[in-house]
């Protein structure tokens, strides 16, 4: 399967611990069995197709595909599988600053009008189903 595909397959779960603040959801890769979706991540990272952003005051790569952007707290060339499992992100792009930079009074908040123009449709997560 391609990386598109491996993504909507994933069984991605809400981040229900920041829902209020910056929601988001993950996959637990060995625990998922997403090897082979965390292998294609790794291998746009390693490309360089990873972009530099800062959750405050936490520096981070994320790679943006479709409507969403990807994370991994663990540096690919970091990662070993046979020692511990990992977690993948993504959150819903917001199309402003906060895609790239988090500063202090920023929330996660979505701007409809934003979602609207992009024809961005949140999930549950995002809506506060």
């Amino acid at each position: 399967m391609d990386l598109v595909e491996l993504i909507a397959c994933a069984p991605w779960r809400e981040a229900v611990t920041f829902r209020d603040t910056w929601p988001h959801e993950y996959v637990v890769i060995k625990k998922d069995g997403q090897q082979e979706l965390l292998a294609q991540v790794c291998s746009r990272f390693c490309a360089g197709e990873g972009v530099d952003g800062k959750f405050f005051r936490r520096r981070n790569k994320y790679l943006f595909l479709g409507d969403y952007k990807y994370w991994l707290m663990t540096p690919c060339d970091k990662i070993d599988l046979d020692k511990s499992d990992y977690v993948l992100n993504r959150a819903l792009i917001y199309r402003d600053r906060r895609d790239f930079l988090i500063k202090d009074g920023d929330d996660g908040k979505r701007d409809n009008a934003i979602d609207d123009i992009f024809n961005i449709t949140p999930s549950k997560y995002y809506r506060g189903d």
